[in-house]
């Protein structure tokens, strides 16, 4: 997408997302009468995300030639986003400590919402979710990991076969650029999917005096994980600037499109095609954008994990349950290894949570007094998780070349 382009379309993405919000606080529920449109935008974008993570993967992966290549990008992809989302947690549960949102709540709030019904989740559930019986099955069920995991097995078996495997090469690589070409194309009806799916999103709520009633009941909970995906977007900054060497208000630019995508449709995956196009345009490493984003977008919770944490001790002060350190301890590990590994899992960010109540003993039930504003904080940890995903690429671009250098010398 050309610079002038990309910068019309940011603006207009900002105009649609605020005429959205305004329309949906005054009319309330009769702006769900859009919600097709919003749901025609985000069916749009999730039919691209196949095709553009196996071929994206599969170019990535093969444009790397020596599969050892594939170890060192792999190994960092995964150390940092297993560290940032252990910087992530411990953000979340300082602030639930600092603002304690749990005291003095409630605990009939969201009493009548749907409690969860999940089963167990153990290791053995993560790890099966790396591999899937039907390739084509996993991909009519958007189960990305198991397709992530055939595409680099498949790519590592055609880098082996020289000349013939060329030809498949070249088939992905043409495939790749046009799924960016569609995504241009749908882009330009953006602005109308986003209106739609705000509006109709805050008019289901109840409209702006409903949602704000709920809101206020849930303020402090709110401030806090607010204030945590703040801190954790400057972190994420500062790795920006300090191990990728770049600036990032010219990065944000970039990236603009794609984080406001993902604020109105509070998904990370919807979202890849608009996040790789904005890391392309910000000039980032081929290899590392096409191996690291697919990656990042299904394994990646940074926002999630944080919110999570504060989740955790807010549901255990509502209940005057005061967890010790050492149960802290247990939230912050469960939390960083639940966010990487159950991504593969339909409801990951549900599953997460269960995971981590079970593992320090709280109820349930405490979901219930979450869910009445979840989906505004939905888009919320979902747009730090992209931008997570776009750090992470520049990251690991910038320190692959240059760890292949230092071996060379």
């Amino acid at each position: 997408m050309r610079e002038g382009a990309e910068n019309k379309l940011l603006m207009a993405m900002i105009v649609a997302i605020l005429a959205g919000g305004v329309s949906g606080f005054i009319w309330g529920e009769a702006m769900e009468s859009v919600a097709w449109l919003g749901e025609l935008f985000l069916t749009a974008l999730k039919m691209l995300i196949v095709p553009l993570v196996a071929a994206s993967i599969i170019t990535g992966v093969a444009g790397l030639g020596d599969v050892r290549k594939l170890g060192r990008m792999g190994g960092l992809s995964v150390t940092y986003y297993a560290c940032t989302t252990l910087i992530a947690v411990s953000i979340g549960l300082l602030m639930a400590n600092l603002w304690q949102p749990g005291v003095g709540v409630d605990l009939t709030t969201g009493s009548n919402a749907p409690k969860p019904e999940i089963g167990d989740v153990g290791v053995t559930d993560l790890i099966l979710s790396l591999v899937h019986s039907n390739i084509v099955d996993a991909a009519a069920n958007m189960k990305l990991l198991p397709i992530i995991v055939f595409c680099i097995l498949l790519a590592a078996a055609l880098t082996t076969l020289a000349e013939k495997g060329k030809p498949v090469i070249a088939f992905f690589e043409g495939l790749n650029e046009a799924m960016m070409c569609i995504v241009g194309w749908i882009m330009i009806f953006a602005p109308i999917g986003v209106f739609a799916l705000i509006a109709s999103k805050l008019g289901s709520a109840g409209g702006g005096e409903a949602f704000f009633a709920q809101l206020s009941g849930l303020a402090k909970y709110a401030m806090a994980v607010i204030s945590g995906l703040l801190a954790h977007a400057a972190v994420l900054c500062m790795l920006l600037m300090v191990l990728a060497r770049r600036s990032v208000a010219e990065y944000l630019r970039h990236m603009g499109t794609a984080l406001m995508t993902a604020f109105s449709t509070a998904s990370s995956s919807a979202t890849l095609p608009l996040t790789m196009d904005g890391v392309k345009a910000a000039g980032v490493d081929e290899k590392a954008r096409r191996f690291v984003l697919p990656l990042g977008a299904t394994i990646n919770m940074d926002g999630t994990a944080l919110y999570e944490a504060v989740a955790v001790l807010f549901i255990a002060q509502a209940y005057g349950i005061d967890l010790s350190f050492g149960q802290q301890m247990l939230v912050l590990v469960t939390a960083t290894m639940a966010a990487i590994g159950a991504a593969g899992i339909p409801e990951a960010g549900l599953v997460t949570m269960v995971i981590v109540l079970e593992a320090v003993g709280l109820p349930l039930e405490g979901i219930g007094l979450i869910l009445a504003i979840d989906w505004f904080l939905d888009r919320c940890r979902t747009t730090i998780n992209v931008f997570g995903d776009a750090v992470g690429a520049a990251v690991v671009g910038r320190m692959v070349p240059h760890h292949d250098q230092q071996r060379a010398k």
